[in-house]
């Protein structure tokens, strides 16, 4: 079996063509209780991580804004109150269940009147070309099977000038940040996921994938293949979180 029939899902090796599956699976399970989950594991601060992600969109009122791996619609409600009535919002996710609960949230809370809901694949987007003023991606890439091919797929969908922005964990930059992370990511994590959402194998998939994930100058390199102009990256909490940045020429 070749290199490229295979691919990881966190630490193992598992067919490519498996993988969507696999991961599927994962946020299956973690759906219901993912918000919870997150501001469990954050401490809040996912929150403020969002925040500086919106503030470096440049989004603006009539934007169309697409939202890949939308999840619960965090980013998609801050999107939707800056671009109006005029505007365009698109959250966007493979998982029929994350989509659902982004939905019944963002409906509940009032979002609804500018937002669509588009089960999508990262790598294979189903929008023509130049569609779109601005991409998020929060914690999802490291997901995809896939990325360099998601990437131009993201390129092709956004208007020329539009941006693409990538929130992801990262490698902190600190060596002793990085082991205190290591500890928290492998010991604390699942042990919340099993007493939370009865879920700690879930939770284990997850801190291995940001393991896994390329790290900041890797990303960027990665953008920059796939054809982005003006690429760079800002990191938060010490590098634990990177925001990548790039612009379609």
């Amino acid at each position: 079996m070749s290199d490229k029939d295979t691919t990881h899902f966190g630490f193992k090796e598992v067919e490519t063509e498996a993988k969507a599956g696999l991961v599927a699976n994962v946020f299956h399970s973690v759906a219901a209780r993912y918000d919870v989950m997150n501001d469990l594991m954050s401490g809040g601060i996912h929150r403020i991580w969002k925040r500086f992600t919106i503030e470096l969109s440049g989004v603006r009122k009539g934007h169309s804004v697409l939202d890949i791996a939308g999840g619960t619609g965090d980013l998609a409600a801050r999107f939707s109150r800056i671009v109006g009535s005029e505007g365009r919002v698109v959250l966007a996710d493979i998982n029929e269940s994350m989509l659902h609960v982004g939905r019944d949230k963002l409906i509940d809370h009032g979002h609804h009147g500018n937002i669509e809901f588009v089960q999508a694949d990262a790598q294979y987007l189903p929008f023509p070309d130049d569609s779109f003023d601005c991409i998020t991606i929060a914690f999802g890439l490291r997901n995809v099977t896939d990325k360099d091919r998601a990437l131009r797929s993201m390129l092709r969908v956004l208007k020329p000038g539009g941006r693409l922005l990538v929130l992801e964990f990262s490698k902190p930059k600190n060596e002793l940040l990085s082991k205190a992370y290591d500890g928290y990511s492998f010991r604390v994590i699942p042990l919340i996921g099993k007493l939370v959402a009865n879920d700690s194998e879930s939770y284990q998939y997850l801190s291995e994938s940001i393991r896994m994930h390329p790290d900041q100058e890797t990303l960027k390199q990665m953008m920059e293949d796939a054809g982005f102009a003006q690429c760079d990256y800002h990191n938060m909490t010490g590098g634990i979180v990177a925001l990548h940045r790039g612009v379609k020429a």
